[in-house]
């Protein structure tokens, strides 16, 4: 199969799930296609698949990924002992883990085509992403705790692991707790990362999105916690803190000084 013939593969499979978008016409244009497919997935319940669909659906994730470009973290130049500052796609990176800063029900963003990194996690590890968390969510039986980390596989994703937190929402002012709370996903994901013998981590900008935690002070935290754990425990753990905003970027590079 092309990545083409893959593409309208997953979107008649996906289409064919749901008795609501029968008769629902797939676009002639590339674009729109694959809009169309990201919308599919990011809607898509946990459930079984095919055999079948998991192998196309693989194929075509993989070549998607590779050719956006994959930067592996031998390529990357440490700002200081241990610790790395990257601008890019952290669904490209090739490291030990990666962190998706997730919601408390931990399935993903089901907004379609929305722009946040559970969203853009979720649609590139592959629909069995969201199934591993369905899993871990039956076996705890409640809502995730915020500031507490849970392990899957990365799946599709060129990683080895997702790391799963949930950072706090910040209401109208920044509080105590708020801050304590965005402390302990750095802290438990670490934590999580070294008990599963995983080397590297990279961190996305948890809270600063769609949970309003101010991009400074989340920066300032991050790279805090970050350098305690590692004092405090003699950690060799490589830690990447991924940004995505040139903002953010300048942020981090005077922390890091």
């Amino acid at each position: 199969m092309t990545q083409d013939e893959r593409r309208v593969y997953l979107i008649k499979a996906l289409l064919a799930e749901a008795p609501r978008y029968q008769g629902m016409e797939i676009p002639a244009d590339v674009f729109q296609q694959k809009r169309l497919l990201r919308a599919l997935f990011n809607v898509r319940m946990p459930k079984p698949v095919s055999q079948d669909f998991l192998t196309v659906q693989d194929a075509y994730l993989q070549e998607a990924t590779r050719q956006k470009g994959i930067t592996d973290l031998s390529g990357l130049t440490p700002v200081q002992e241990g610790l790395y500052l990257w601008q890019g796609d952290i669904t490209t990176l090739h490291c030990g883990a990666i962190v998706n800063a997730a919601n408390s029900q931990m399935l993903g963003c089901f907004c379609p085509n929305h722009g946040c990194i559970d969203n853009a996690i979720h649609t590139y590890a592959g629909v069995q992403l969201r199934a591993a968390c369905a899993e871990l969510m039956a076996q705890q039986g409640n809502e995730e705790e915020t500031g507490a980390a849970k392990l899957t596989p990365a799946f599709n994703l060129p990683c080895d692991y997702v790391l799963h937190t949930v950072g706090p929402i910040v209401g109208h002012w920044l509080t105590r707790k708020d801050r304590e709370l965005l402390a302990s996903c750095y802290r438990s994901c670490l934590e999580l990362a070294e008990q599963n013998g995983i080397q590297s981590v990279a961190f996305c900008c948890i809270s600063t999105g769609e949970f309003h935690f101010p991009n400074d002070k989340a920066a300032e935290i991050a790279v805090n916690t970050v350098k305690e754990y590692k004092q405090q425990t003699h950690s060799k753990i490589e830690v990447i803190f991924n940004v995505f905003k040139d903002i953010d970027l300048e942020i981090y590079q005077n922390l890091l000084q």
